[in-house]
């Protein structure tokens, strides 16, 4: 049998908070479970119901960066890269491995920095078969072609460019030199 509560308009209660006698019809609960007068109620802290916040954004969902041009930099070239073509020929063939440099590319060549108080510039690279390390190091750079130059004609390879000198031939043809150097736009200076 399921019981009915009385509607308590003659009944009384104690408070949970001060312990004082008042009318049960004017009695709630407050959010912590006491029983109290209407007088006593206090309505819960707002800082007692924190907000879960996740943390700042830190990317964006699909990013999308502007298109941009790698700045033009220097490429050290593995140690001796200058290798003479024939004796009496100006051919000069260049390793660079993986250069990822097209034909008809202008490349200067620098041989390995000179750093003083009052400037800074690089210097000229050795001397390479009779052929002047200035000469090869020229300001105006060289127009390259793709390959390595062999048997009078260029063989294909990622790893070799060649270009004729300025001035100046090989004297014996076949060899390697130039020492420290690296490889680069004209447009960089020192």
């Amino acid at each position: 049998m399921a019981g009915k509560y009385s509607s308590g308009k003659h009944a009384i209660a104690i408070s949970d908070r001060s312990g004082l006698q008042y009318p049960y019809n004017e009695m709630v609960r407050e959010w912590n479970g006491l029983w109290v007068h209407i007088s006593e109620f206090e309505s819960k802290q707002p800082q007692l119901e924190l907000k879960v916040r996740g943390g700042d954004a830190q990317a964006l969902e699909h990013p999308r960066p502007p298109e941009r041009t790698a700045p033009a930099v220097l490429i050290s070239l593995p140690l001796n890269p200058f290798e003479t073509y024939l004796a009496t020929s100006a051919i000069i063939n260049v390793n660079s491995p993986d250069h990822g440099r097209s034909a008809g590319d202008t490349v200067r060549f620098r041989g390995p920095p000179f750093v003083s108080s009052e400037t800074d510039k690089f210097n000229n690279c050795s001397d390479v078969d009779g052929i002047a390390g200035s000469v090869i190091c020229q300001a105006a750079g060289y127009t390259i072609s793709l390959g390595k130059y062999v048997s009078g004609a260029a063989v294909s390879s990622d790893d070799w460019y060649y270009f004729t000198a300025a001035s100046g031939s090989a004297t014996t043809g076949g060899l390697r030199g130039g020492g420290t150097a690296s490889a680069g736009p004209v447009t960089i200076t020192a």
